[in-house]
């Protein structure tokens, strides 16, 4: 009927709809879409009602970028990340998946993340080797998976990193990976023929062999290795644009749609900027909420994470970018690691890079972004919803609010202040970067779907399971997220 649906959000401050604005509607929602958008619901007969008074009403968070399944396997993995996810207003994760050998095994990744899932899910597919290259097509056309990693820091000696683990296992999966240029052409040229997006993590990895190796020399680590400019200084932003005008001109030649990961340099930016200037060439930005709000006076090897933090004015610069759009969406690099594997030996080179991170975006944006005049909620839901799903082709399912998108959904209370603490990110990781932070602004529901999966802080325990994997198809073309 159409007076009926099975939960109608009334009452907000306002409904933020990308590319539209901030308005006062009602939502109704059937069967897990937008089935309306009124001003008026008071002839509507809805099952359930949430009272959204004082709050208003975003499209469901994505993050585009997340580690999980590297220290506890995926079946186990899926149940607190994106639990974590959930209590933070995430509704749709991408996993930056490394697998070692053929992508054929898929498959096993697959069935243990199904039913193991709060939220939605999908796959980035990082190519480590010219086998994996051939996987590719299979990726794409079986598996639907429309993005793929490239990782220009594995060379010259620092070529080894940590695979996700076969389900089952626990024990970690350190593998060799040498991303020589023959390599990396040849997954522009693969990606090219699909229309896919290439993800790049641009550092150089001979420029940081050589910084590195004159840091230790130096000899100048604090006894618990909590030099944090000592460990930016091993990996300069000059590898970072390096990388990128590399980087750049390959895609020019194979008409290749490129996204710049986990940018924090202003160096790295400008880099991004000029190879757009150039010309014939799609590229996309994505920062992380660490560059947002740490750099290199943070005192503990915690944050230790790579690219590294950097200065005071590399942050300010993030914000600019995020703000006036030159950075085009926000994901967090989780890694779901322990503070006991985080620390290695208790200095800076033993240390393992990364931290958590998703449970914390959506209020670190809110507190220091949105209640802090740095950027409109208009800016926010562009930046980790809608140009997330533009990008990873899975708009407009996700990434708005309009009559038939899904109803992925993030209740939000900008007055809501809460302190940080590891416990009540809910992630399997015992510690967190924002640890004692009192954050301004936080996520009060997360409805994923149209189910319920997060309310007041509280995640719904009969919501395990919900989460179903989201096929992607680059299939639509490029389209533009402006």
């Amino acid at each position: 009927m159409e007076n009926d649906c099975d939960l109608l959000i009334y009452g907000a401050l306002g409904v933020v709809i990308p590319k539209v604005g901030v308005l006062q509607l009602d939502i109704l929602i059937e069967d897990g879409k937008i089935k309306d958008l009124r001003k008026d619901s008071t002839s509507v007969i809805a099952s359930n009602r949430i009272d959204a008074s004082g709050r208003y009403v975003i499209p469901g968070v994505i993050d585009p970028h997340s580690h999980y399944g590297v220290f506890t396997p995926i079946e186990k993995a899926a149940k607190t990340e994106s639990k974590s996810a959930a209590l933070g207003g995430i509704t749709s994760v991408i996993r930056m998946l490394r697998l070692d050998g053929s992508y054929k095994k898929l498959n096993d990744q697959l069935r243990m993340s199904a039913k193991n899932h709060y939220i939605d899910y999908s796959i980035h597919a990082s190519i480590l080797t010219d086998k994996q290259v051939e996987d590719i097509p299979f990726l794409i056309n079986d598996m639907k998976i429309s993005s793929f990693k490239v990782y220009m820091n594995l060379g010259s000696g620092y070529n080894r990193i940590l695979m996700d683990l076969d389900p089952g296992s626990s024990k970690l999966n350190e593998c060799e990976v040498n991303m020589d240029d023959y390599l990396i052409e040849n997954i522009l040229k693969s990606c090219s023929r699909e229309n896919s997006t290439v993800i790049i993590h641009a550092e150089d990895p001979a420029i940081c062999a050589e910084n590195t190796s004159r840091q230790k020399l130096l000899n100048i680590s604090l006894p618990r290795g909590s030099n944090l400019q000592q460990w930016s200084d091993s990996r300069p932003p000059l590898s970072e644009s390096a990388s990128i005008s590399k980087i750049s001109n390959l895609g020019r030649k194979y008409n290749s749609k490129l996204y710049f990961a986990h940018i924090g340099s202003s160096v790295a930016l400008d880099a991004i900027i000029t190879e757009k200037e150039r010309g014939n060439l799609v590229s996309y930005v994505e920062t992380c909420p660490h560059y947002l709000t740490h750099t290199v006076d943070f005192g503990s090897i915690n944050g230790k994470v790579v690219p590294p933090l950097r200065s005071k004015s590399d942050l300010q610069s993030m914000w600019y970018g995020l703000r006036n759009g030159i950075i085009d969406t926000v994901g967090t690099d989780h890694v779901a690691n322990t503070l006991s594997l985080k620390q290695g030996k208790g200095d800076m080179w033993t240390a393992l890079s990364g931290f958590p991170g998703m449970g914390s975006m959506l209020p670190v944006l809110l507190s220091e972004g949105v209640n802090k005049d740095r950027i409109t909620l208009e800016r926010l839901v562009e930046v980790t919803s809608y140009s997330t799903a533009k990008i990873f082709d899975m708009f407009p399912s996700k990434g708005t609010i309009v009559n038939g998108s899904d109803a992925d959904l993030t209740i939000i209370d900008l007055d809501m202040q809460k302190t940080v603490t590891p416990d009540l990110l809910m992630s399997s990781s015992d510690y967190t970067i924002y640890d004692g932070w009192k954050l301004t602004g936080w996520p009060v529901t997360t409805i994923v779907r149209g189910m319920i999966v997060m309310n007041d802080g509280l995640v719904n325990e009969n919501a395990l399971g919900h989460g179903k994997l989201i096929p992607r198809t680059s299939l639509a073309g490029r389209g533009n997220i402006k």
